[in-house]
């Protein structure tokens, strides 16, 4: 339906867009999840600021950047971006030690530890005073040895 439109004529505003939005998605699918246009909208936004493409950087970035006792702490508003933090915080602080091995040498233990488990989310006070605390996931974790790549110390 957006292609079929902006053959015809640009979309000047973007209550153009959310009418067209409006009237092609069903009526059952409209009564669910907030305002129709407000997934479309948001996917325009993280694809014009490249949004997961910056975190997939911004994470080992950050990672790297912490000595020993620093934190990197995440907030994420939806599932691909958790997805991305899940991936990444899971991969830095996974064991190099084969599974099999019956302890961990001295000096293989990884050098950072999940401070969360799982991700956090906001109870129901704190969606009561801050709705838009409903969608947001909390992970964390911090650095507990020197890094043995050179980065932060």
């Amino acid at each position: 339906a957006v292609v079929r439109q902006r053959e015809t004529a640009p979309f000047t505003t973007s209550a153009a867009l959310v009418e067209l939005l409006y009237a092609e998605i069903p009526a059952p699918a409209r009564r669910t999840g907030g305002h129709p246009a407000k997934r479309t909208f948001q996917a325009l936004r993280m694809e014009v600021n490249d949004e997961l493409a910056v975190l997939r950087r911004a994470i080992p970035a950050a990672i790297d950047a912490i000595a020993v006792g620093g934190r990197v702490v995440v907030e994420s508003y939806h599932s691909l971006e958790d997805r991305l933090v899940k991936q990444a915080f899971t991969a830095a602080t996974r064991s190099t030690v084969p599974i099999d091995l019956p302890f961990v040498p001295e000096g293989s233990e990884p050098a950072l530890r999940l401070v969360t488990r799982g991700a956090e989310q906001a109870d129901d006070v704190e969606t009561a005073a801050n709705p838009r605390a409903a969608s947001v996931r909390l992970r964390a974790l911090e650095r507990i040895a020197p890094s043995t790549t050179g980065a932060a110390r």
